[in-house]
């Protein structure tokens, strides 16, 4: 029987069959005996196959292949990673430049890790009904690069806007991936655009101007247009997985784009001669945010900081 993870509960994984029933499966036990480095071998968004046992308990022993999937390291064992969804048409990072503060090095780890696996992505910079003047002249700027770079980006108020359907026609029939840190707003989006989810959603920390976490695993939506969002747990950060430091350019379209004109091959764009990024960046056709994240992405070699999950 086949069928698509629409959940993963902790124990035990919620599939859709293809006659559109729910099933309660578990892991086969030989699954756990294979090499595989993930912590979660199975993730939401992917299709599997499901047989039931004379019990009547259902367990999944094939796993189809990925044509995407976002990875991160694990929160609990750093040699491991951890699938945050599979089979994917594009991501929306939901941000906040203020109430929770959403960072630029944030934003770029999250792009990155996009590019790495081609899967398009969208920026939502959301309470805009909340900022101050320097907020938004900081939203705005923010907005002007990442949509240079290439990136589309939206600036919305969930609480207040009452249109909300240029939204409603870019979910269409796409399997959509919803990101970003707990607090900004993406359980109470995913309330507007699908009043069915019934999300829980919780107010932000005043004192500590973080999120709380509510999303507590992963789970695919039916979106009434057709196509599925996925509710991801709020994550504080993307640590790098499998990314040898060579390849960390490439994922960055900007720097990619001007490495081709460096003397050396295998430049890092640090202090090489001839290097065609570090030239850009004095002329202003590469931001000194975008290539700040990109060192810190080459240089970070202990990334406790950047992959827990709350």
């Amino acid at each position: 029987m086949r069928g698509l993870v629409v959940k993963n509960t902790g124990s035990s994984y919620q599939v859709k069959t293809t006659e559109g029933n729910l099933i309660e499966a578990k892991l086969k036990g030989n699954f756990r005996l294979k090499e595989i480095q993930s912590t979660n071998p199975v993730a939401v968004g992917d299709w599997v196959v499901i047989e039931e046992n004379s019990e009547g308990a259902a367990f999944i022993y094939e796993i189809e292949d990925r044509k995407n999937y976002i990875i991160r390291r694990s929160s609990n064992l750093s040699k491991q990673s951890h699938i945050i969804a599979s089979n994917m048409n594009q991501a929306f990072l939901i941000a906040t430049v203020n109430y929770p503060v959403t960072t630029p090095t944030f934003i770029d780890r999250f792009l990155a890790t996009t590019e790495a696996y081609q899967i398009p992505a969208f920026i939502f910079f959301n309470k805009t009904d909340r900022y101050s003047d320097s907020d938004r002249e900081y939203m705005n700027a923010l907005v002007n690069l990442y949509e240079t770079i290439g990136y589309p980006c939206y600036t919305i108020s969930v609480k207040k806007d009452t249109d909300l359907s240029f939204i409603t026609t870019l979910l269409k029939d796409k399997v959509t991936l919803f990101s970003g840190h707990s607090g900004v707003g993406k359980s109470t989006l995913i309330n507007r655009l699908v009043p069915k989810a019934q999300q829980k959603t919780q107010e932000i920390s005043e004192y500590h101007n973080k999120g709380m976490h509510t999303t507590t695993f992963s789970e695919m939506i039916p979106f009434p247009g057709g196509g599925y969002i996925i509710d991801t747990p709020g994550i504080k950060g993307f640590g790098l997985f499998d990314m040898e430091g060579v390849e960390i350019s490439h994922y960055f379209p900007e720097i990619f784009q001007f490495s081709h004109q460096c003397k050396f091959n295998n430049c890092m764009h640090r202090k090489e001669p001839g290097c065609a990024v570090i030239k850009a960046l004095h002329d202003h056709y590469i931001s000194e945010s975008r290539y700040r994240s990109y060192i810190n992405m080459l240089e970070d070699k202990n990334e406790n900081k950047y992959r827990e999950a709350f």
